[in-house]
């Protein structure tokens, strides 16, 4: 990974953020708890994977709608957490993995 990679980077997570600032407070609030749970939960493909900015396109669709975000997502906002990443490998499973290979083993 170059310096223009990095920043190229760091100029769309950027904008991302401007586009999280852009939600009205309530969609706001439910977006950080997602993305705070996601980066502790650690889908393995969540740097390179275009979630978060799909949670944000979702979102803004709903606030174009008139709909509140609970509405959308329902009352349960890990539920709904653990349904976007359900069927993606986390940190924790390769954890798991790595935890019930024998000694000695490699991976």
């Amino acid at each position: 990974m170059g310096i223009q990679d990095i920043i190229e980077g760091k100029k769309r997570w950027r904008a991302h953020v401007a586009r999280v600032k852009a939600l009205p407070p309530d969609y706001r609030i439910v977006y950080q708890e997602i993305q705070r749970y996601l980066f502790k939960v650690g889908p393995v493909d969540l740097a390179e994977g275009n979630l978060l900015s799909g949670i944000v396109d979702f979102f803004e669709e709903g606030v174009a709608a008139g709909k509140g975000v609970l509405e959308l997502i329902g009352s349960d906002v890990a539920a709904f957490a653990d349904d976007l990443i359900k069927d993606s490998p986390t940190y924790a499973d390769q954890y798991q993995e790595s935890v019930r290979r024998k000694p000695g083993t490699a991976g």
